[in-house]
């Protein structure tokens, strides 16, 4: 294969298609995110995240789990952590079966944000995906987002 081979140059062009759809959506998420509420795209999605544990069996996800949901490193994790448990958002406390654990909760005013965020994350992605759909290069991502199954 050479650097000019046809299918290198598809598949380089289709992964710049998506990056630059990534992009797009995320910082018009960002900036309806930040207006409205304060809250960076990486925020929203950890009290999200969050949001879903549960007290049963295998309920609460350790700081490795949360990372990868977030696509953030550990490090970058705990340190969002840190800055949403210093607004009020977020609780940490010590696992009660295993005292090396540390779990993190949404507190009420945590979840009272990301009430009033979801649907201006949920419009900002809209919008963002309608304005997409205007590149005929993207259209295909588009579409296949839009076509994906709601996760069970």
């Amino acid at each position: 294969m050479t650097a000019t081979d046809p299918a290198l140059t598809a598949l380089a062009q289709g992964w710049c298609a998506l990056s630059l759809l990534h992009g797009r959506i995320e910082t018009h998420i960002e900036r309806a995110l930040q207006a409205g509420h304060d809250l960076s795209v990486r925020g929203y999605s950890l009290l999200d995240v969050l949001s879903r544990q549960h007290n049963g069996e295998g309920g609460h996800l350790q700081m490795k789990q949360v990372a990868d949901a977030v696509v953030l490193s550990q490090s970058a994790t705990t340190r969002l952590v840190t800055r949403l448990e210093d607004r009020g958002l977020l609780s940490r406390y010590l696992c009660p079966t295993d005292r090396r654990g540390i779990y993190t909760d949404v507190t009420q005013a945590g979840l009272a944000l990301l009430d009033e965020a979801r649907p201006t994350n949920d419009k900002a992605l809209r919008e963002a995906l309608d304005e997409a759909a205007k590149l005929p290069e993207l259209v295909p991502l588009v579409r296949v987002v839009e076509s994906l199954p709601a996760p069970a």
